[in-house]
């Protein structure tokens, strides 16, 4: 692998910029899950019509998904924290070149250069 890398300053910038990022997700993955109507127990013992039981099966699919894409953003997170502390950050997964750095300043979790990333969407 190439002996280039960020300065530490700009990697404890974007370590703590990723680590916000964390705690933002997590707050909305908490703030969703307490709204999914699933979360109330008393729906358990509610003999709701079956418009409303539907109405409340389709939310909570909703809120499910939204979830589980806040999660996908929070572990993409957490892969580039570890990369940051791997010394790996940067460096594209696949061909192991440098990122540029206006890709990384767009999305700091990006794990392929450009090229690579086209050659994946082909």
């Amino acid at each position: 692998m190439n002996k280039l890398t960020f300065p530490p300053e700009v990697l404890e910038e974007i370590k703590k910029h990723l680590e916000e990022e964390k705690k933002r997700l997590q707050a909305q993955i908490t703030d969703l899950s307490a709204q999914d109507p699933f979360a109330d127990t008393d729906r358990l013992v509610d003999n709701a019509a079956s418009d409303t039981e539907a109405k409340e099966e389709f939310n909570h699919d909703r809120f499910e998904a939204m979830i589980n894409e806040l999660r996908g953003d929070a572990e993409s997170v957490d892969a580039a924290l570890s990369r940051i502390k791997k010394g790996t950050y940067g460096f594209c997964t696949n061909c192991r070149k440098l990122i540029d750095t206006d890709r990384l300043a767009a999305v700091p979790t990006a794990t392929l250069c450009m090229n690579c990333e086209a050659k994946r969407k082909r």
